[in-house]
């Protein structure tokens, strides 16, 4: 029953991953892998800050070029899982990488909040080329900019960063004790 439990925890989030990938390359154009990356980090920061918790359960990193969430990276850059290989096309190696799904998108994995911001953040994004994109996420003071500058290169991006006094925004206090309350959960169970 705790194996079940465990893999139900892993999996939950691998299928939301799956699935924010097919929404975001059926819903906005010129969505290639580092178009990706940038949409799920944003999707996975605006949700850590309004709920306390990330969507996918990624680790970002402060790459020179921006978060990278350097599992997903990799297995994108050729070692693809078998669910990734039944989602997606694999990726050409040439500079421009195309998602191209295979499967259609499931919203039963989402929340009415994640939902919402995958709607909200292809709708911002929808005609943007990754390009264009660095300017949003490397804005002064924002996670990538404050760990890139306080702890270095390739260094993990912490998700209370995200954390501000914006509407709509948890408080610090807030974030910290539904952290807290995520990882007492995945310790009880042995998935941390």
């Amino acid at each position: 029953m705790l194996a079940d439990i465990i893999c139900m925890i892993i999996t939950h989030h691998r299928e939301k991953l799956i699935n924010a990938i097919i929404y975001f390359a059926k819903n906005t154009k010129y969505c290639g892998k580092t178009k990706l990356l940038k949409l799920l980090y944003f999707l996975d920061f605006f949700h850590f800050k309004q709920a306390g918790m990330s969507v996918t359960g990624l680790d970002y990193f402060a790459w020179e070029m921006g978060p990278v969430p350097k599992v997903l990276f990799d297995e994108l850059s050729g070692n693809m899982r078998p669910d990734m290989k039944d989602t997606i096309n694999e990726l050409p190696p040439e500079k421009f990488q195309q998602i191209r799904p295979k499967k259609k998108f499931d919203n039963k994995y989402f929340s009415k909040r994640e939902m919402k911001l995958l709607k909200d953040i292809s709708f911002i994004f929808r005609d943007t080329k990754a390009d264009d994109m660095v300017e949003s996420t490397h804005l002064k003071n924002e996670p990538w900019d404050r760990t890139l500058k306080e702890k270095g290169k390739f260094q993990k991006i912490d998700y209370m960063l995200s954390i501000d006094s914006e509407i709509g925004s948890l408080s610090y206090d807030e974030a910290k004790e539904r952290v807290g309350e995520i990882s007492e959960v995945y310790q009880l169970f042995g998935a941390d």
